[in-house]
């Protein structure tokens, strides 16, 4: 069992910064490959990042560039910082992890980007 908790969501004007935590339990972090996604209102949850074991990072469009996903193993802890936030980046932020052929979820912190 995993538990994941997101923190760092807020109000933000265009053009700003907010960096989200996830913390994980486990004693096995470091190996975990850490995902966060997220869902806009009326919209599916869509992937925005992910970080693995060996620090390789992949990023969808959207965010390439702007976003920077990372993982302190000993904090047990995953990162997004997000800089020059849009609008359109106003969601329900969740960080993911799957161990074991499960998907664990948190429940998610809500960024509204102001224009």
């Amino acid at each position: 069992q995993v538990h994941l908790v997101e923190s760092g969501g807020g109000l933000v004007q265009a053009g700003g910064s907010l960096r989200l935590s996830c913390a994980a339990s486990g004693s096995t972090f470091n190996i975990y490959t850490m995902k966060w996604w997220r869902q806009a209102s009326g919209n599916q949850r869509e992937w925005v990042a992910t970080v693995n074991s060996d620090g390789w990072q992949n990023y969808a469009d959207s965010v390439k560039g702007r976003f920077i996903i990372s993982k302190d193993n000993a904090k047990n802890t995953a990162y997004l910082q997000m800089d020059y936030l849009k609008p359109e980046d106003t969601a329900v932020y969740y960080c993911h992890t799957g161990q074991n052929g499960m998907d664990y979820w948190g429940k998610g912190t809500l960024v509204t980007v102001s224009s």
